[in-house]
């Protein structure tokens, strides 16, 4: 064993739309997790990697705490509940906009695990002191053993106070991962969250959750990724709305999700898209399977 080397895994639990994502792309230094402002935006367990001479913390974002409408939502839920068992560190993200201990029965869970917990009440800069005081006095009281730390991830507030805790809280161990990986994930998946995100960001109500997207073809020559996309939606309607007038629409989230790939990639794409019914996928256990999901 690397003297004195602390290793562990920090998972990331809290509602939806408190800024998990935002926390851990801030952490990380890199955008893995996709970020909008609409609910449910992250659907799986993505997996951040920072590493220094002397520790490797693998984080894990995780969908939003919610009660599951149909099977894709359980699927997610499934990420939930295995991140309360197998971390080492769960921080624990809420927001100065949300009641404190809103949603009991996770937390209460999160107490019983027995697994060091640090909170993380995000946003601060959307209140004030008197405010922030009273909702870190509740946490307090809740967790008393764990530290309460505020913070603006969008702000790049506070997040060193945030590190130092994990550290501190992390186990002595070698390295889980080589130390210059920084995720689990595929480049397959992160062409697909790309695109995804460009639908999240222009299309309104249902749609956004009504679509999932599946990489057929993904090749990388020497100058050029060439990559095959399929929007698949739930219904006929719903396939109209995303190709929009004359395919305006899909042009327009095609060309920003091939500028994001080419950012993140570095390395010129070209993104071809087809649009697909894929009758009620959110609920067929088998179709589900195919695009991921455990």
């Amino acid at each position: 064993m690397i003297m004195n080397h602390r290793s562990g895994f920090v998972n990331i639990l809290g509602n939806p739309n408190v800024g998990k994502s935002t926390i851990m792309n801030s952490l990380v230094g890199e955008k893995l997790s996709i970020i909008t402002s609409k609910a449910q935006t992250t659907r799986h367990r993505i997996m951040g990697i920072v590493n220094g001479e002397d520790f490797q913390i693998v984080y894990s974002d995780t969908p939003g705490i919610l009660r599951p409408k149909y099977k894709l939502q359980e699927a997610m839920m499934t990420y939930v509940n295995t991140a309360l068992t197998d971390a080492d560190v769960i921080l624990y993200v809420t927001d100065v906009t949300e009641k404190p201990l809103f949603e009991k029965e996770y937390t209460e869970r999160i107490k019983a695990s027995g697994i060091p917990v640090i909170i993380a009440i995000n946003k601060i800069d959307l209140s004030n002191q008197a405010e922030l005081e009273k909702i870190a006095d509740a946490w307090h009281t809740a967790f008393p053993e764990s530290p309460v730390i505020p913070l603006s991830a969008l702000k790049n507030f506070n997040l060193s106070s945030l590190l130092d805790a994990i550290l501190k809280r992390l186990p002595e161990g070698e390295p889980y991962f080589p130390k210059d990986q920084l995720t689990d994930k595929y480049e397959r998946f992160f062409a697909s969250e790309i695109l995804r995100e460009k639908v999240l960001k222009n299309y309104k109500e249902e749609i956004p959750y009504c679509v999932e997207i599946e990489i057929e073809s993904f090749r990388d020559e020497k100058k050029i990724i060439k990559i095959g996309a399929v929007i698949h939606v739930a219904r006929d309607s719903q396939k109209g709305i995303i190709i929009g007038h004359k395919g305006a629409m899909l042009k327009k989230v095609g060309t920003e999700a091939r500028h994001d790939m080419e950012d993140f990639f570095g390395k010129k794409v070209f993104l071809e898209i087809f649009v697909k019914v894929t009758k009620d996928w959110r609920d067929k256990p088998a179709i589900l399977k195919r695009f991921g999901y455990r």
